[in-house]
C-alpha cells in the first residue's frame, strides 16, 4: 500500500527491513514485473535506467568487456566505450577481460557503465553498492552527487544514502513514512521514531 509522487529534484532512498518489497517495487517501476494492483506513470520527459539487484543473466557470454558494453552503446567506437569503462575504474588491458570471468564487483561496475550510457534522467538503483569496493563506491557516489536527474534507490551504505539522497521513503508493514530530509536527520528524529513504533506494531 504505497503511493508517492517524485518531484523535480528528488533523490529518494527506499529503506526498511523488507528487501524483497524494495526489489519488487523497483522491478515493477522498471517494467520487468506486472503489479497485482495499482498503477504507476512516468512523466512524458522521463527516461529511466535500471540497475537490478541480480545481474547474472547479463554476463553469460565470453565477449570481451569492451565488446560487451559496446552492444549497449549508441557509439561502438572503442575509445568512446573505453571512456565509460574508465569512469568506473576499468583501465588498460582490463577492458579485454571476458565478461564471464568478472567478479561480483566488476560486474556491478560494468552495469553502472551500461546505465551511464543510457543518459537517462531517472535512475532506479537496487542496492548499487553491493560487491563494490570503497574506491568504486566513491567514484559512483561522486557521479550521483552531481547527477541532475532523479534517483530512486536502496542501499545498505549509510554514507552513500546520506550524501546522495534528499528524501527518505520507509516501507513498513503498515504503510510508508515519506520525509524530505537527509538520512542522518531521519535516523535521529524523535517524530520518526514515534511513527515507526506505530507502523511496525
Amino acid at each position: 500500500n504505497i503511493s508517492f509522487i517524485v518531484g523535480h529534484d528528488d533523490k529518494i532512498a527506499f529503506v526498511g527491513g523488507n528487501e524483497l518489497a524494495k526489489t519488487t517495487l523497483f522491478q515493477i517501476l522498471a517494467g520487468e514485473m506486472e503489479p497485482d494492483s495499482g498503477t504507476y506513470k512516468w512523466g512524458i520527459t522521463i527516461t529511466t535506467a535500471y540497475l537490478p539487484l541480480d545481474n547474472s543473466d547479463f554476463f553469460n557470454t565470453d565477449m570481451k568487456l569492451v565488446d560487451w558494453l559496446a552492444q549497449y552503446s549508441p557509439d561502438t567506437n572503442e575509445s568512446f566505450v573505453r571512456g565509460y569503462l574508465g569512469r568506473m575504474l576499468f583501465s588498460g588491458e582490463e577492458i579485454y577481460k571476458k565478461a564471464s570471468v568478472l567478479s561480483g564487483g566488476e560486474k556491478m561496475r560494468c552495469m553502472i557503465s551500461r546505465m551511464m550510457l543510457k543518459n537517462a534522467n531517472c535512475l532506479v538503483l537496487d542496492s548499487p553498492t553491493n560487491h563494490l569496493d570503497l574506491e568504486s563506491i566513491q567514484a559512483f557516489n561522486n557521479t550521483l552527487k552531481t547527477f541532475k536527474g532523479n534517483v530512486l534507490m536502496s542501499s545498505h551504505d549509510h554514507e552513500f544514502i546520506q550524501t546522495v539522497c534528499n528524501r527518505i521513503i520507509e516501507l513498513t508493514p503498515n504503510g510508508v513514512i515519506d520525509k524530505r530530509m537527509d538520512y542522518d536527520d531521519y535516523i535521529v528524529s524523535e517524530e520518526i521514531a514515534e511513527l515507526k513504533n506505530k507502523l511496525y506494531q
